[in-house]
């Protein structure tokens, strides 16, 4: 079997093993792949690994060798899967590999924003302590989380697992979400979490339904003060709106791992606005997490290959 990775770096930028994948087959790696030489690079592969290159319906009309698409990730937007399906090419995905990453990265964003420990630091080393007449200083409010209340859009795996970390702060959770499988939260209304959440934070996915939720209109429900936190999808806020929020202190603090349009473009408002945290998509990229995607992803080839495909998204 011949099979190639459009774009292995971020998943593997050296710290892992592709050995997996080459026990299986003839494997071709690229680290970053251009639109322009998609079809060039799949040529007569019959398995095609993607993380963020697109796999579009004139890339499967062009290489009619391909027999199945593994995804490095959870999302599969970037994959035309009505076409795949219509091929008969089963398209995989990776999901919940980066469940404690991510919530454990919602709560570092949550905690610098609470404490600002890297600008504090900063200082430090600016000599404004060794200049201060007291013998501490503070350049920003001090948050204490122990009796606010987190509200959770979106309670999978992740959701949950801030949910947990939300509880062991001392913190009163709630959460909004259209299917109520779990019963260990209490569940909300949309209106109702935004009025009564100190904090914020997004775990749902992309949806038509989800795109865009928080908006001018649904800010206005929320409790002035408030901190948003997105480690989800960069589209389910309208970034204008929170930056204007913010600028206007409805908003106390935004901390985002993820925004609209990747990577960030110069006239991004999240950039010029007042207290906000932006990192560049990197909740996922622990090489705990990684390694647990690179495993799954070499368990999903293999199991195809075996004739018993799993983690089928387009059934």
């Amino acid at each position: 079997m011949k099979i190639v990775i459009l774009d292995g770096y971020t998943e593997n930028p050296g710290d892992l093993s592709w050995s997996g994948f080459e026990a299986i087959g003839d494997l071709t790696i690229y680290d970053r792949t251009p639109t322009s030489l998609i079809v060039e690079r799949i040529g007569d592969a019959e398995a095609v690994i993607t993380n963020k290159t697109p796999l579009t319906a004139d890339i499967f009309e062009a290489c009619p060798g391909i027999k199945y698409v593994g995804i490095l990730a959870t999302g599969y937007n970037v994959v035309d899967v009505s076409t795949a399906r219509e091929k008969g090419i089963p398209v995989t995905n990776i999901p919940a590999y980066g469940t404690d990453a991510v919530a454990q990265f919602t709560f570092a964003l949550l905690l610098e924003l609470c404490h600002k420990v890297g600008h504090h630091s900063d200082a430090v080393k600016a000599s404004k302590w060794e200049k201060c007449l007291d013998f501490c200083f503070w350049d920003f409010p001090l948050i204490e989380l122990a009796g606010k209340t987190m509200g959770i859009i979106g309670y999978g795996k992740i959701g949950q697992s801030v949910a947990r970390l939300a509880k062991a702060f001392g913190m009163t959770v709630i959460a909004h979400n259209p299917s109520r499988t779990v019963k260990n939260v209490e569940y909300v209304s949309f209106d109702e979490l935004l009025h009564r959440s100190d904090v914020i934070s997004l775990h749902c996915p992309l949806l038509p339904s989800t795109e865009g939720i928080i908006n001018k209109d649904s800010i206005a429900k929320m409790k002035d003060g408030v901190i948003l936190l997105n480690s989800s999808r960069g589209s389910l806020i309208v970034e204008q709106d929170v930056a204007d929020a913010l600028n206007a202190g409805k908003i106390y603090a935004v901390g985002v791992d993820v925004v609209s349009v990747e990577p960030i473009k110069g006239d991004n408002p999240l950039l010029t606005a007042k207290n906000c945290i932006i990192t560049p998509h990197i909740a996922w990229a622990s090489r705990e997490s990684r390694k647990r995607l690179m495993d799954v992803a070499v368990s999903n080839l293999a199991a195809f290959v075996s004739g018993k495909p799993q983690n089928v998204v387009n059934l």
